[in-house]
């Protein structure tokens, strides 16, 4: 997501909410083509670690990235709730397992803030922003920037 955080205080951010680990994220709900339940993935050799494979979705071969590894958390085990997020991400179709979808939000602009300047590191310049919700707190990410150029040419190569 490319929250401009200097829109108006009118503006209306619609996300899809999602788990990874304990906590929420949230990325563009017009980047989201579809989200589909676990199904096999086809392994590819010297792919990177994060890269869990490749499905077949209706005749397309779409890449697979695990979140949790690439956002640098530990890995867990897939269960009943493990989803597959399909987006278009740096004019490539590309899915994102996830721990559990949970909804869809609909946020005004004026309780996103930027991202909190402890949040450094390489991993930091995939979260675009900070939603501060009722109860809970939302990290924005930007899913164009999940992938380097070179690692998105490369999953390029994955495709048909």
């Amino acid at each position: 997501m490319n929250a401009d955080l200097s829109k108006g205080s009118d503006d209306i951010f619609q996300l899809v909410g999602f788990m990874i680990g304990s906590e929420e994220f949230g990325v563009d709900i017009l980047k989201v083509q579809e989200i589909n339940r676990l199904v096999q993935i086809t392994k590819v050799p010297n792919s990177p670690e994060f890269v869990e494979g490749v499905i077949n979705l209706r005749g397309r071969v779409i890449p697979i990235i695990d979140l949790r590894i690439r956002m640098g958390i530990d890995k867990k085990g897939n269960d009943s709730h493990t989803r597959i997020i399909i987006v278009e991400t740096n004019s490539k179709t590309v899915g994102f397992i996830v721990d559990r979808v949970t909804e869809v939000l609909r946020i005004p602009a004026n309780v996103i803030e930027a991202p909190p300047e402890i949040a450094a590191g390489a991993k930091a310049q995939f979260i675009t922003g900070v939603g501060k919700l009722e109860d809970r707190l939302l990290i924005l990410l930007d899913l164009d920037k999940i992938m380097s150029a070179e690692e998105s040419g490369a999953l390029a190569n994955m495709e048909e």
